[in-house]
C-alpha cells in the first residue's frame, strides 16, 4: 500500500485542510499507516497534481488561509482499482522484538523497561480506541451500529488497531513475566 491510498482514504467522509488530515492520521488511520506531517503535504500536493484530490482556498479573519482538500471522481477509481487488488500480507517490523530476539544474550533488565514502556503505550492506545469507538457509534451498541451505521470502515479499522493493541499489551506483559521469573531461578 502507498500512502497515496491511506490519505484518499481518510479524504472519504469529509474535506480536510492537511492540520486537520495530520490529526486524523494521528487518531485513527495511525493504526494500520504511520506517516509524518511533512510527508502528508508532499502527498498532497501530488495527489492534487495528478487529479486525484482537488483543493480549494478557505478565507479566515484573524488566521492564515487554509486549504481544504476532497477526493475526485479519479480518486475514488483509484480507489476501487486499490480494493480490487490481492493486498500484500502484512509482516512484523518491530525493534523491539529484534532486542527480545537478544534476551539470552543482553541485560534484560533493560528490556523489561523496555516491554514495560511499550506496554503503557499499548494500555494509552487502547484507551484511545476504546473512546474512538465509543464515538463513532454513540449510544449504539456494537453490533447495532455494526448492522445500521452508516460509514463502518473507520470502525472496523480501530477494531483491528484495538486488537493489534491488546495483542502488543499481551505479548509485552508475558515476555516481562518471563524474564522476570527466569531472572530470579538464575
Amino acid at each position: 500500500m502507498a500512502l497515496r491510498h491511506a490519505v484518499l482514504a481518510a479524504l472519504l467522509d469529509e474535506e480536510l485542510s492537511g492540520y486537520q488530515l495530520a490529526k486524523a492520521f494521528d487518531l485513527g488511520v495511525a493504526n494500520f499507516w504511520h506517516a509524518q506531517p511533512q510527508q502528508l503535504y508532499v502527498e498532497l500536493t501530488r495527489l492534487e497534481k495528478e487529479g486525484l484530490i482537488t483543493g480549494r482556498e478557505v478565507v479566515q479573519d484573524n488566521r492564515p488561509n487554509k486549504r481544504l482538500f476532497r477526493v475526485t471522481d479519479t480518486g475514488l477509481a483509484e480507489l476501487e482499482r486499490f480494493t480490487a487488488a490481492a493486498p500484500k500480507p502484512s509482516f512484523i517490523r518491530d525493534d523491539l522484538v529484534v532486542m527480545v530476539q537478544a534476551a539470552d544474550h543482553v541485560d534484560t533488565d533493560e528490556l523489561v523497561r523496555q516491554l514495560t514502556e511499550r506496554a503503557v503505550f499499548a494500555r494509552a492506545k487502547i484507551d484511545l480506541f476504546d473512546r474512538l469507538l465509543h464515538t463513532m457509534r454513540g449510544e449504539r451498541s456494537e453490533a447495532e451500529f455494526l448492522r445500521t451505521g452508516t460509514r463502518v470502515g473507520p470502525y472496523l479499522t480501530c477494531l483491528r488497531g484495538l486488537a493489534f493493541e491488546r495483542g502488543n499489551l499481551d505479548w509485552c506483559e508475558r515476555t516481562v513475566a518471563v524474564l522476570r521469573e527466569r531472572r530470579t531461578a538464575h
